[in-house]
């Protein structure tokens, strides 16, 4: 594992992980956490995508996203991410969309070439983004909203509030989930119209989260735990010892991986 491992997500095999400490993703064999190779991508690697085909990654400090090939982790392509500072990414199926922290916008890609798509104004230092099947999620960190984006034109359809300080966000199929670092929460939304559904109690510092296919898992940041909510009612299920620092969640199928940016390490659970 590299240095200060930020974001994190399955490529259907594998995982891959973003070492925002030395200009590097790590490949790790989902099966059984073997380390297939580490792959230059940048020069502050932040948020990680898959496509499909290939990975995508966000470098906060270049401004840039780098395309690497998921077979073999070469570069195919450095593009300009048209913001300052990106940090999260989602793919939709066809796009890529990065959430720019410092110019407070979201930039549409496409996933074919990397040609820019749009631009897309949101809250006050966007970090996280999902997708939801129809729309682009973005957790405005500065302004304690979320924005809510037609994926296919960029439209905006709505800015709803949470807790404070959202960060990352994930969608269990029906709702939207948002994990408000500085408040210690985790806000539920209704995918259709933003509502909010209830707050709920997390660790300290909640940062990362994903979706299981039954339940939310969240990592707490300044607890070195996982929490682990019932999606259908919120209820904590557990929490579960991590690294040092957990920041990133991503789900393989059958596991859950924490990447722990204090300790250079990842955890699966």
């Amino acid at each position: 594992m590299g240095s200060s491992p930020q974001g994190v997500a399955f490529d259907g095999s594998n995982i891959w992980v973003a070492n925002n400490g030395n200009r590097n993703v790590t490949e790790i064999r989902a099966s059984d956490g073997t380390t297939l190779g580490s792959f230059f991508a940048g020069t502050t690697p932040f948020g990680v995508a898959c496509d499909g085909a290939n990975v995508w990654v966000t470098n906060f400090s270049d401004n840039s996203i780098v395309e690497l090939q998921a077979s073999n982790g070469s570069i195919l392509n450095t593009f300009g991410s048209t913001g300052n500072g990106p940090e999260g990414i989602a793919f939709d199926g066809s796009s890529i969309w990065v959430a720019n922290n410092g110019s407070n916008n979201l930039t549409r890609l496409s996933a074919t070439n990397g040609s820019l798509l749009g631009t897309v104004a949101v809250g006050t230092n966007p970090v996280g983004v999902a997708f939801d099947g129809a729309n682009i999620w973005a957790a405005n960190f500065g302004s304690n909203n979320v924005t809510k984006v037609r994926a296919s034109d960029g439209s905006v359809l709505g800015t709803f509030n949470v807790g404070t300080g959202p960060s990352n966000v994930a969608f269990d199929g029906t709702n939207i989930w948002v994990t408000n670092t500085s408040g210690g929460s985790v806000t539920e939304l209704q995918a259709s119209d933003g509502s909010v559904i209830n707050t709920f109690s997390a660790g300290p510092a909640p940062l990362g989260i994903a979706f299981d296919g039954t339940n939310i898992w969240v990592a707490n940041s300044s607890g070195s735990t996982v929490t682990e909510l019932r999606a259908s009612n919120g209820s904590i299920v557990g929490t579960f010892s991590a690294g040092s620092g957990p920041t990133g969640v991503a789900f393989d199928g059958v596991n859950i991986w924490v990447t722990n940016k204090n300790d250079s390490t990842a955890s699966k659970l």
